[in-house]
């Protein structure tokens, strides 16, 4: 990254489901109070248990998580 910016805080909705026979991890944010459409669904993160293990072992290695 050229150029990291730190974000506003945004709401977020985290849900887990199983679907097609496997559980799926979903993170979906909302858009900032300032923004013209407030509460607007702004973008979906989907994680299955393969890349939710890709995210924990970078968690862990970057923050020592166990």
């Amino acid at each position: 990254m050229d150029r990291l910016q730190l974000h506003d805080e945004v709401e977020s909705k985290l849900f887990v489901q199983d679907y097609d026979g496997r559980k799926l991890l979903q993170i979906s944010t909302y858009g900032r109070p300032g923004r013209q459409d407030v509460g607007k669904l702004s973008q979906t993160i989907q994680l299955d248990e393969v890349a939710a293990r890709q995210l924990f072992d970078i968690m862990k290695a970057e923050f020592g998580f166990k």
